[in-house]
């Protein structure tokens, strides 16, 4: 008889049902309504119940059987050591653009791990490219109705995906796609562009084919691919320009115009990078369609503006004195500089210092504020007059943590710089308090 798998529990939240019955770390759920546990899927799938029966082993070794009345949709406030109840999938593919295989060596191990576990999808946003998905897996998704699933796409053209990809099934996984519309799961979907690879009429084509599935793909962002410096061996790729970012954004906005006039969506978004490369304002907020894909760089710089604009008109100003560096990457440094003046109209007397950080880590192409690392922060930073506070987004944190990607921590560099370093969640109302010390 095959044994129950334990999912040993690493946190309780606070008010949860799980605190109500005085569960603990290093407790283990064993069953639910008598089933084993095989991953998240199933757990999510089982707890979505008004009454359970759960299995508890104490870390003593002692079993609880307990009886749960709730409400359908409740949870019961239980966070796992593993937060897939099961071993994570590596990636597959070998692709052309893979940022990983263009990674520095030297940093910590977890960073090169490749994931492409479509329950991390259900989970936490990533996205898949379904070469790594079985016919169970498929199955599942639809039988537990997990949703939504976000998908990498790339290319609609089968051939040129399994170029892409480096992988002889990468065409052929798109039939997943279908089986997913026809059950009605929730899909978005992105496009990672690459120069004279799947832009240009490659592009159109895949846009074209994805609007089939409508209104269960609700969305597909296109992004421009990221290219370091540590491309050794790795296929010849070049990066967009300016003249290119314009094409990209003119065929983007005709299509988005088609659809919105026929569906009333505009289904397919430009990344924020597309337009602080070509020099463009970006679209009004409701071009958005509710900031769908925010998690992959489309509609931060405008959701960003927005909350700000909202924030501000909600208070008075006044008169208090106060100097800040908001340290970023060169990319959006200029968007903020225009964000400090929404600032000092009301604040006349805060002094806010926009300091772009050139990204030497990964090259001088990379320049994003996500991918920049401790010691570069340290090395042109240092020596600089930041004022009370170095202001930093949550971005550039390892997830959950306050480390950079080199390893270096937070406090470290606040010692080297022998400033306070504040990390700053990416929202408007959170930046304008850091800013003012609130």
């Amino acid at each position: 008889m095959k044994k129950n798998k334990e999912h040993v529990i690493s946190r309780i939240e606070p008010g949860s049902i799980a605190e109500e019955l005085e569960l603990a770390p290093g407790d283990a759920l064993v069953s639910v309504n008598g089933q084993s546990i095989e991953d998240i899927f199933d757990y999510h799938y089982l707890i979505n119940e008004e009454y359970l029966e759960i299995l508890i082993r104490k870390s003593d070794g002692e079993e609880w059987e307990l009886e749960i009345e709730k409400e359908y949709e409740d949870d019961l406030g239980i966070v796992f050591e593993n937060g897939l109840m099961d071993e994570y999938r590596s990636c597959r593919n070998k692709c052309m653009f893979c940022f990983i295989d263009q990674l520095p060596r030297g940093m910590r191990e977890t960073l090169y791990f490749k994931d492409d576990d479509s329950r991390l999808s259900f989970l936490q946003g990533n996205y898949v490219t379904l070469t790594n998905m079985s016919d169970e897996d498929v199955e599942r998704i639809i039988r537990y109705h997990l949703s939504p699933i976000n998908i990498s796409f790339h290319t609609m053209n089968r051939d040129l995906r399994c170029r892409m990809l480096n992988n002889r099934f990468a065409g052929d996984a798109l039939d997943k796609v279908e089986q997913f519309y026809k059950a009605g799961i929730t899909m978005n979907g992105q496009i990672v562009l690459c120069k004279g690879i799947n832009d240009g009429d490659e592009l159109e084509h895949s846009i074209e084919a994805l609007t089939k599935y409508l209104p269960h793909l609700q969305s597909l962002s296109v992004v421009p691919v990221g290219l370091t410096d540590h491309r050794e061996g790795l296929y010849l790729l070049e990066p967009f320009t300016r003249e290119d970012a314009l094409q990209v954004l003119k065929q983007l906005h005709a299509w988005q115009d088609r659809l919105y006039e026929k569906y009333g969506t505009h289904f397919v978004h430009a990344g924020d990078e597309w337009y602080l490369l070509a020099g463009e304002e970006l679209p009004r907020e409701e071009s958005y369609d509710g900031y769908l894909q925010l998690e992959n760089g489309v509609g931060m710089v405008r959701l960003l503006h927005e909350e700000l604009k909202n924030e501000l008109a909600c208070r008075s100003g006044d008169d208090r004195s106060r100097k800040v560096t908001i340290a970023t990457g060169t990319l959006a440094a200029p968007i903020l500089m225009k964000e400090a003046e929404q600032i000092r109209r009301k604040y006349p007397n805060v002094e806010i210092q926009i300091f772009p950080v050139k990204n030497d880590f990964f090259g001088r192409s990379i320049t994003v504020a996500g991918l920049l690392t401790g010691q570069d922060l340290k090395k042109q930073l240092s020596g600089h007059a930041l004022g009370e506070e170095l202001l930093l987004t949550e971005h550039m944190m390892k997830s959950g943590e306050r480390i950079f990607l080199d390893d270096m921590t937070v406090e470290e560099l606040s010692r080297a710089l022998q400033v306070p370093v504040i990390i700053v969640e990416s929202d408007g109302k959170a930046l304008l308090e850091a800013v003012l010390g609130d």
